[in-house]
């Protein structure tokens, strides 16, 4: 019988922790780590995670092997290290790993947002990682999922398929082999430029927040947010940023899907336009409004999924004045600078390079 893979888990949030718990039920070899100690302090006494799911769904004590909050401790045995953290914490990430990597080691971000994976891989060459580590990005979280207690974890559903690249896109098989045991859903998503842009979270959640705050800080977020907060006037605003966005894809040869080609495929939901659309998807009834603007579809995804679109487009010559208005709106409300904060190409070390350079950057090994 072959040795199974070795995990990582970086980040004991609600993917973390679900992540975990379901690779120990697999009987994977499972590490799970935090930089907060007292976070995880409940799991590595008990020695595991208490998962509940979906009916058919992975369910049981999920026994780690081992739980820290040592970072060199955490990676050096790991074959697979799976980083499941908010998007903001990929640099830091990074750096702290950075010494730490060996040769054919594999780092997976779940998700990687807009970027991820270059930023990534940018920062570990930045801190003078010489190992050959292959770094992928997922187009989004694998789980809906819930930490429910502090060894608690509920997965309400695992997405069918989750399309997957690696940096460069000649290493995605390899990736895509070694998770197979384990995570058969995840596909080919052609390049890391691919699953980047076709990151709907950028379109739906910053501009839906934004064109309610009002109404969120009035009420709580005690309403319907997709189905309340999305009016005809809010989908003509959505419609014209998904526009900019499969625009800029384009501007970088590649055929985004659009909004409605998306909600159809995620959901089976269709109409004549987006408001409808998102009106005849029931799962997104009873979904409630954020309770503040202190939340990750602003301080998330506006520095990690808005801005580095909007860079593209600015850097190529796609006019995205749509996505430029709901990022200097965030600006304002939160007295922050996410421009200066977000994933602008130096930050991606890909600042000097031609729509032709990128391409092959991220689809070729580099000579």
């Amino acid at each position: 019988m072959a040795k199974k893979t070795r995990y990582t888990v970086i980040g004991a949030g609600n993917g973390g922790k679900s992540m975990a718990a379901h690779l120990a039920l697999m009987d994977f070899s499972v590490t799970l780590y935090n930089r907060t100690r007292e976070h995880i302090a409940a799991i590595k006494e008990r020695g595991g995670i208490e998962l509940e799911s979906f009916e058919g769904g992975p369910r049981g004590f999920g026994r780690l092997a081992l739980v820290t909050s040592e970072i060199g401790e955490a990676v050096v045995d790991a074959k697979v290290i799976m980083v499941v953290v908010p998007a903001t914490g990929h640099t830091d990430v990074a750096k702290a790993t950075a010494r730490h990597l060996r040769d054919k080691q594999i780092i997976l971000l779940n998700p990687g947002r807009t970027g991820g994976a270059l930023e990534f891989a940018h920062v570990l060459r930045e801190s003078g990682c010489t190992a050959d580590v292959t770094v992928a990005e997922a187009e989004t979280l694998l789980y809906a999922c819930r930490s429910e207690g502090p060894t608690q974890a509920r997965i309400f559903r695992i997405k069918d398929a989750v399309p997957l690249a690696a940096l460069p896109a000649t290493r995605t098989t390899r990736v895509l082999e070694a998770l197979a045991p384990a995570f058969p859903r995840f596909i080919d998503g052609v390049s890391v430029l691919h699953t980047s842009l076709d990151n709907m979270g950028a379109i739906f959640h910053p501009a839906l927040t934004m064109l309610n705050a009002g109404r969120i800080e009035s009420t709580g977020g005690e309403f319907q947010f997709y189905i309340d907060g999305v009016t005809p006037s809010v989908g003509h605003v959505l419609e014209a940023l998904d526009r900019e966005r499969v625009t800029v894809a384009a501007a970088l040869g590649i055929r985004a899907r659009t909004g409605m080609e998306w909600l159809k495929m995620a959901y089976e939901a269709t109409g004549a336009t987006l408001y409808e659309a998102i009106h005849n998807q029931p799962g997104y009834r009873g979904i409630k409004a954020p309770a503040s603007l202190n939340h990750r579809y602003i301080t998330e995804d506006v520095p990690m999924s808005l801005v580095p679109i909007a860079a593209l487009g600015q850097r190529f010559g796609v006019r995205v004045r749509g996505m430029d208005s709901i990022i200097r709106m965030a600006c304002i409300v939160h007295k922050t600078d996410y421009w200066r904060r977000g994933r602008t190409p130096d930050r991606l070390g890909i600042d000097r390079l031609s729509v032709d350079e990128l391409v092959r950057h991220v689809t070729e090994e580099p000579i």
